[in-house]
């Protein structure tokens, strides 16, 4: 339909021209055909317009479909989420009351059994580590002054000024004399603990100075040490049969640390292989003594006399006894957490391997296998399999002896209580 206006055809307003989202679409789903040459002939593929509308309608379809089945999910997880929160600060609540609950119904002498546990737990924190003859002269250092007690710590502790805790927050009444005393006795425990970590505290630090005058990393030598000889099924601990006791628990560490420290300061050797006096060849890089070149030298050499005893630096076990090239006849000591020392040109053993031997035990002879150009004793000390220089470890300071003599005289006696304890059951 067309209007004449002073004689010119105008179209209608619905003639103008489509509309524009219409001519879009047109455009993107316009006919297309596809050309391709094949043996010489050209051949085409034509798409429809109806066809690609029916395509890009499905596409679409399954694109809301999957946007859709993923936000329910999404939504079903967060609906999940939510409700198990609340489940969880409900089953929180609900213990919470519970334990309060049990608070109230403790009673005095409930009050006087957890006591009695706690002292208990004590005594064989101490026993385990110290043994039954009292602790204070190991955790002083001083091993000839046996005079003081455990008792005797508590004693004196008993004047230090020291927070007084609630036991375990149980509802009782103040007023009651029975109670007052129980306090007394749960704070004198807890003075007796924390002065017992600190002395404690302080001999470790002894012992990590000593390892550390060797050139080892004490919290090495203390990780080592406290996860040898472990295991057995793990068994959870219930915590709603004894309550959470800070003072016992530190205790325990500080024991702990303790214990690992002083294993491996035992373990570290001190002796000296040989009687001999003389170094004929230090640790370090020196000149070879077959082809005169440079060359890295992983231990010492003690030169002595064919035959001479060649002793253990430290207490161990017996790992190797051979020949290695180079070597020649060799005795190889483990002593456990990563230290190993080696005793090389032997000309006779007197151990063999997994026999378990203590510091100055004979462990061959002196002589002159494998590369050597006489008779001598080539000693290594190595930790974590690398040679480090053995000569810190023979000329050990006198506070270093001492702090290993300690050691292993704590080490000896709480083994000892612990055959008479295995006997006496």
């Amino acid at each position: 339909m067309v209007v004449t206006i002073d004689g010119v055809v105008v179209p209608t307003s619905n003639e103008i021209s489509p509309a524009p989202w219409r001519e879009r679409f047109r455009k993107i789903f316009a006919e297309k055909e596809i050309f391709f040459r094949s043996h010489g002939r050209v051949r085409f593929l034509r798409i429809s317009s109806r066809f690609q509308i029916v395509i890009a309608c499905l596409l679409g379809a399954l694109l809301t479909g999957w946007l859709i089945a993923t936000f329910g999910m999404l939504y079903n997880q967060a609906t999940v989420a939510y409700e198990r929160t609340k489940i969880e600060a409900k089953a929180r609540t609900v213990a919470a009351e519970a334990n309060k609950v049990n608070a109230y119904k403790r009673s005095v002498s409930d009050i006087a059994a957890d006591l009695g546990r706690r002292q208990d737990m004590l005594d064989d924190m101490v026993q385990s580590q110290f043994g039954a003859s009292g602790v204070a002269p190991d955790v002083v250092g001083e091993p000839d002054q046996q005079t003081q007690s455990v008792d005797n710590i508590a004693n004196a502790t008993a004047e230090a000024p020291v927070a007084e805790k609630p036991i375990s927050e149980k509802k009782v009444s103040d007023s009651s004399p029975s109670v007052e005393k129980l306090r007394a006795i749960e704070t004198r425990q807890t003075r007796f603990a924390q002065h017992l970590v600190t002395l404690i505290d302080e001999r470790a630090a002894r012992a990590e100075a000593a390892i550390r005058s060797f050139g080892l990393k004490p919290e090495q030598i203390a990780t080592r040490a406290a996860l040898q000889g472990q295991g057995g099924p793990y068994v959870s601990w219930d915590k709603s049969e004894v309550a959470q006791d800070d003072a016992l628990a530190e205790l325990a560490n500080a024991l702990a640390r303790l214990n690992a420290l002083e294993h491996g300061l035992i373990a570290i050797p001190s002796g000296r292989p040989t009687s001999a006096p003389m170094l004929s060849s230090s640790y370090g890089y020196r000149r070879d003594p077959f082809n005169g070149r440079a060359a890295f030298h992983s231990g010492v050499d003690f030169r002595g006399r064919y035959g001479q005893p060649i002793l253990a630096a430290a207490t161990g076990r017996v790992a190797y006894a051979g020949r290695r090239q180079g070597y020649g006849k060799v005795v190889e000591i483990d002593h456990g957490h990563g230290i190993m020392t080696r005793y090389a040109h032997l000309s006779a053993y007197a151990v063999k391997p997994g026999q378990k031997i203590a510091r100055g035990i004979t462990i061959g002879r002196m002589g002159s296998t494998g590369r050597s150009t006489g008779t001598h004793l080539h000693f290594e000390v190595r930790v974590n399999g690398a040679a480090i220089n053995p000569r810190r470890f023979l000329e050990v300071k006198e506070d270093v002896l001492k702090a290993q003599q300690i050691a292993k005289q704590r080490v000896a006696r709480v083994r000892s209580e612990a055959v008479k304890s295995d006997e006496r059951s």
